[in-house]
C-alpha cells in the first residue's frame, strides 16, 4: 500500500524535484503525457521516479469499444512501463474513440450482458499483452442506456470476477453519477466487491444545481470526503490520490487537503468496527 499521493502535473515540477515536498508517498502520471520515449516530460519523471513511486494513470485502453486493442499504444506503454516501473498501471471503464479516431471524452457503455463479455475479452487481451493486471476506474456518468440489464456496480462485480482485474475507485465519481443517475452512492459502495479496490480517487466537481460535472478543478467537499470514510471502512488502509486538473493551487494548498485524507482514513480504519458510528460533517 503506497499511502497518500498526488496527481503530477506541470506546474509543480520544480517544487517536487527541488523539495521533495513532505507528506506525499506517490505520485500518479497520466500515462499519454510521458509516452515519448525522449523529451522534457520523460526525463521530468524519470528524476521523480528517483525518488518517489509512480503509478500510470491512462486515457487510451477504450476498454468499452468493440474494436481490438491498439497496438500500437501497448507497444509505447510497455516501453513506457519497463522504463518507470509504475507500481500499477490504470486506466478508465468507459469507451473514448471508434476507427481510429478519438473522441477526447470518457464515453459511457451500456450495462449488459453483452458488453460485459465483450470489455472482459478485451481486458484479457491487454492483460496478457502487458503481462500484469491493470486497474480500472469507475466513471463519472450524466446518463445511462435504456438497454442497461444490470447497475453498474454489479457490472463491475462482475468485470472482476471474469477478468482478475482491479478497481480505482473514484468516490468523487460515484459522487457525481448517484446525483446525476439518482441511486444511493452508499449502497454502491456497500455492494462492490470488498477486495477489489487497489486505489482510491478523490477530487472536487461543479454543481450545476439539477447535475454535477466532474471537472477536478475545486477542493473535495462534504459530501465526498463522508464518502471517503465510509469507502475506508469497507475497504481499507486503500492508496488515496488526491487529484487536481485545473485552477491547481500551490502545493502547500493540495498538501493540506491530503493530509485531510490521511486523517480522514485513520478515524475511518479506528472506526470501522462499529457499525453506528455517524458521518463526518
Amino acid at each position: 500500500m503506497l499511502g497518500f499521493g498526488l496527481g503530477l502535473r506541470r506546474p509543480h515540477y520544480e517544487t517536487v524535484l527541488t523539495q521533495r515536498p513532505d507528506g506525499v508517498d506517490w505520485f500518479e502520471v497520466i500515462t499519454e503525457n510521458y509516452l515519448a520515449p525522449g523529451g522534457r516530460p520523460r526525463a521530468i519523471l524519470r528524476q521523480v521516479r528517483e525518488q518517489y513511486p509512480i503509478v500510470l494513470h491512462g486515457l487510451s485502453f477504450n476498454i468499452g469499444s468493440a474494436e481490438a486493442p491498439d497496438r500500437e499504444y501497448l507497444d509505447q506503454l510497455r516501453a513506457l512501463i519497463d522504463d518507470i516501473e509504475p507500481a500499477w498501471v490504470s486506466d478508465h471503464i468507459c469507451w473514448t474513440g471508434l476507427h481510429g479516431r478519438t473522441s477526447h471524452d470518457l464515453l459511457p457503455i451500456a450495462y449488459r450482458e453483452e458488453t460485459l463479455r465483450q470489455v472482459c475479452d478485451k481486458v484479457d487481451a491487454i492483460q496478457e499483452y502487458l503481462q500484469r493486471r491493470i486497474v480500472l476506474e469507475n466513471p463519472s456518468t450524466y446518463l445511462q442506456f435504456r438497454s442497461c440489464e444490470m447497475s453498474e456496480v454489479d457490472f463491475i462485480n462482475a468485470l472482476v470476477e471474469r477478468s482478475g482485474c482491479e478497481i480505482l475507485l473514484d468516490v468523487n465519481n460515484v459522487y457525481v453519477s448517484s446525483f446525476n443517475l439518482g441511486f444511493d452512492p452508499l449502497q454502491y459502495i456497500e455492494t462492490l466487491n470488498p477486495d477489489c479496490v487497489r486505489q482510491f480517487h478523490l477530487a472536487g466537481h461543479t454543481h450545476n444545481s439539477s447535475h454535477i460535472i466532474d471537472t477536478h478543478d475545486h477542493p473535495v467537499c462534504d459530501e465526498v470526503w463522508n464518502l471517503y470514510y465510509r469507502a475506508c471502512q469497507r475497504f481499507g488502509p486503500v492508496a488515496t490520490l488526491l487529484e487536481r486538473d485545473d485552477r491547481i493551487p500551490p502545493m502547500d494548498e493540495l498538501l493540506r487537503e491530503l493530509d485531510q485524507a490521511r486523517r480522514l482514513q485513520q478515524q475511518a480504519l479506528h472506526d470501522r468496527e462499529r457499525p453506528d458510528t455517524a458521518l463526518v460533517g
